[in-house]
């Protein structure tokens, strides 16, 4: 099994999900086949993989986007129009990151 380091490309491994999975929350069909880099690594076991949002299925993505919305207009809500003015048309359009705990064993070289 490879030591996955910062900055490492991969690809989540397409598999059946498991009882065990289901039970510890470690991975779902729709994580089958992403692919991203790894952002951190935890331990031996557990990679945080920032996922490349083109990769992410039609409904993952439209989820993510909405998610991304709401974050933007929350953020919007809670600062004052002073503020607002001094922010450029990119930080106040800001995209979120798609960030999923993988599991190594879970992980291959892309």
């Amino acid at each position: 099994m490879p030591k996955w380091k910062e900055g490492d490309r991969v690809r989540v491994v397409v598999r059946k999900v498991t009882e065990e999975d289901r039970k510890k929350n470690r991975y779902f069909d729709h994580m089958a086949g992403l692919v991203g880099s790894v952002q951190n690594v935890y331990s031996d076991t557990e990679i945080a993989v920032k996922i490349d949002t083109e990769t992410l299925s039609d409904v993952t993505a439209d989820v993510h986007k909405t998610a991304t919305q709401r974050m933007r207009d929350k953020f919007v809500n809670s600062i004052s129009e002073e503020q607002k003015k001094s922010l450029t048309k990119e930080e106040l359009e800001f995209g979120a990151h798609y960030v999923l705990l993988v599991q190594a064993a879970d992980l291959e070289k892309e």
